[in-house]
């Protein structure tokens, strides 16, 4: 049996009738109606409903004693896939939708986030582990497999998400301070003691007053705008993207809200139009 697919795999069993006392000299074997011989209808199996079988018939040949006539059966069974849902797949589901929670709480909510995203994780290392011991022992990689190493692969990615969100909102406040925007008196071990990362309510910024621009009615300065139809636009550096990140560490759970599940959802997509 060949289970690349599994469980959403289609198996093609057969069942083969024969003497082995009298030869075709003796006895012969025919299916009396063809494929209306048998009645499938009060077969019930756990795991499979037949959905096609083909009979016919043909001869074997023994060096010793002759040969042989022999009837066939080839059964096409396809494997339920109610079970699975239930026990594999809509748990791996919320598992992954349940680690995007992390990127509506607030992201100075450490022991929040990192205890679901912790959760999530070894949530998921159970399911795999489960499901992985009551699973055909094979070589190859199986359908449910990809499955669930990519849902573990997006509950991962969604800690390492706030790992960086944390980085990069330590390392803005470590600048803040730098830059003289944190009184002498703050106390930085003691507010990164409950969370491990500042808080703005205890950060005073200084208030700079925009600066406006002023206008000079001087005839004599010469008009430098640009040509009707051009646009100057100066492209921002690696380290001015990078900073901008650093500055701006919630648009990371910005961007992961939508990117995260957009991305299952096209994965999904995918999987279930390759195999089922």
């Amino acid at each position: 049996m060949d289970f690349s697919s599994f469980p959403l795999d289609t198996q093609n069993c057969s069942l083969e009738l024969e003497s082995y006392a009298y030869n075709e000299n003796d006895l012969m074997l025919y299916w009396k109606n063809g494929n209306d011989s048998l009645r499938t209808d009060e077969i019930v199996l756990s795991q499979f409903f037949i959905e096609h079988f083909h009979a016919s018939s043909g001869l074997a040949f023994y060096s010793s004693t002759g040969w042989y006539n022999r009837l066939f059966i080839n059964f096409i069974l396809q494997r339920h896939i109610f079970f699975f849902m239930l026990q594999t797949y809509f748990p791996t589901m919320l598992m992954v939708v349940l680690s995007w929670v992390s990127f509506w709480i607030d992201r100075r909510a450490v022991p929040a986030r990192v205890s679901l995203g912790m959760t999530t994780v070894l949530t998921m290392s159970t399911i795999i582990t489960g499901v992985s011991s009551s699973m055909p022992q094979v070589s190859y990689v199986k359908a449910v497999d990809i499955y669930l190493w990519t849902s573990f692969l997006f509950v991962f990615l969604s800690v390492i998400e706030y790992a960086a969100v944390n980085f990069c909102t330590t390392l803005e406040e470590m600048r803040k301070m730098k830059r003289g925007k944190i009184p002498s008196t703050f106390n930085a071990s003691q507010a990164m003691a409950f969370d491990g990362c500042f808080h703005d309510n205890d950060v005073e910024l200084t208030h700079f007053s925009r600066a406006t621009p002023t206008l000079t009615s001087d005839p004599r300065a010469p008009d430098v705008r640009p040509p009707e139809g051009t646009r100057l636009r100066r492209q921002r550096s690696v380290r001015e993207n990078v900073d901008l990140f650093v500055s701006n560490s919630y648009m990371i759970d910005s961007y992961s809200r939508l990117a995260f599940p957009l991305s299952y959802l096209l994965f999904n997509t995918i999987y279930w139009s390759l195999y089922s």
